[in-house]
């Protein structure tokens, strides 16, 4: 998570450096030649502001979801990124570009949040209700449409994105650790 929170800060020095050319990465809404900008647009950020604001959430939020494996934590961030930038660019308002962590960072959140109730393992149950008490206020007020200039579609999406992420990547019964029996079971 170091690694990749670093690759955003050295992304927007370079971003800053020559004019802000990195800024165009952002997804603009149904726009089909944006669609190739879903993926790079998780990495750019609009400032050093923006950048800082996700920081901490992301490493925090990253390294617990990393836990369970790094190939696991890729494509949950992956499929987060894609089903976040395919809501950004079908439903945010026209003439509008949206870029940064935060979706990745309510994708992960939700994807933490509903892991244990998909896995059925306790204490992947007890973490994300632990997450969800931690972070859960100020993500809900991040998918309402109150702050002008902040992507809510973005943060909506993440959301949506790590839901279906925890059912994407959610461990089969023959996964299930000898030793370590799933709750209720």
């Amino acid at each position: 998570m170091v690694a990749w929170v670093s690759l955003l800060w050295a992304l927007e020095v370079v971003d800053m450096t020559t004019g802000h050319r990195l800024d165009s990465l952002g997804v603009q809404p149904r726009k089909a030649g944006e669609l190739v900008d879903i993926v790079p647009s998780a990495f750019i950020h609009f400032g050093y502001g923006h950048v800082a604001s996700n920081t901490l959430p992301l490493l925090v939020l990253g390294f617990i979801a990393a836990l369970r494996g790094i190939g696991r934590f890729l494509g949950v961030a992956f499929a987060v990124i894609v089903i976040d930038g395919l809501g950004v660019w079908a439903f945010s308002p026209a003439h509008t570009n949206t870029a940064g962590a935060s979706g990745l960072i309510f994708g992960l959140f939700s994807y933490l949040l509903v892991r244990g109730f998909v896995d059925r393992r306790a204490l992947e149950l007890v973490v994300g209700l632990l997450v969800g008490a931690y972070y859960g206020t100020s993500i809900l007020w991040g998918v309402l449409p109150v702050h002008t200039g902040v992507s809510w579609q973005g943060h909506l999406f993440g959301l949506v994105g790590g839901v279906a992420a925890a059912y994407l990547f959610r461990e089969r019964p023959a996964e299930v650790r000898a030793g370590e029996p799933p709750y209720g079971g």
